[in-house]
């Protein structure tokens, strides 16, 4: 039988010890993990509209090291001013500036939704004379008159240009409006 290794020693003798419990510190790859989690956060806090970052409750110095990021333009200084944003995140509870970022997140999802709801109605109102009778009918304070003449140009503009043309002026204001009604 060949001779055991020191590290095969090791492991046997202190197999209880190698586990990591309650009683001891994290791993240094946990900790890194942790840093750059926070880190990411960080950005994506900056990435949030300024008013939006002015609503979070959040320590004044980190605050503005974040603003700082913010005007960055120099990828080395962005890198410094996000490591300094990182070291003041582990100083506080960071749950309030997740919640800021998800909260924002899921906004921005839910109006991305609505407008692609309302880019299939102006498909169907531009395409089918019933899309408007059906219109008023889920929306009965809608001006039936301002609708029907962006319908009108929309049309007006599909036959001038590209019939599967979605991005035209006209068709853009008729999905703004029906995003108001």
């Amino acid at each position: 039988m060949a001779p055991r290794s020191r590290m095969d020693r090791r492991s046997d003798s202190g197999k209880e010890s190698n586990r990591p419990g309650a009683d001891e510190a994290p791993s240094k790859s946990a900790l890194k993990r942790d840093a750059d989690a926070l880190k990411k956060l960080g950005v994506a806090v900056s990435e949030l509209p300024k008013a939006r970052r002015a609503q979070i409750d959040m320590p004044e110095d980190l605050r503005e090291a974040i603003n700082a990021y913010s005007r960055m333009t120099a990828h080395g200084a962005k890198k410094r001013q996000m490591q300094y944003v990182g070291k003041l995140l582990r100083g506080i509870d960071p749950t309030p500036l997740r919640e800021a970022v998800e909260d924002f997140e899921a906004g921005r999802a839910a109006n991305a939704e609505k407008r692609h709801e309302m880019d299939r109605w102006c498909r169907r109102l531009v395409e089918d004379d019933d899309a408007l009778t059906d219109w008023i009918a889920e929306h009965p304070d809608t001006d039936v008159q301002h609708i029907r003449s962006l319908i009108r140009a929309a049309r007006r503009d599909r036959k001038e240009h590209d019939p599967n043309a979605t991005n035209t002026r006209s068709m853009r204001a008729l999905i703004d409006f029906l995003l108001q009604s």
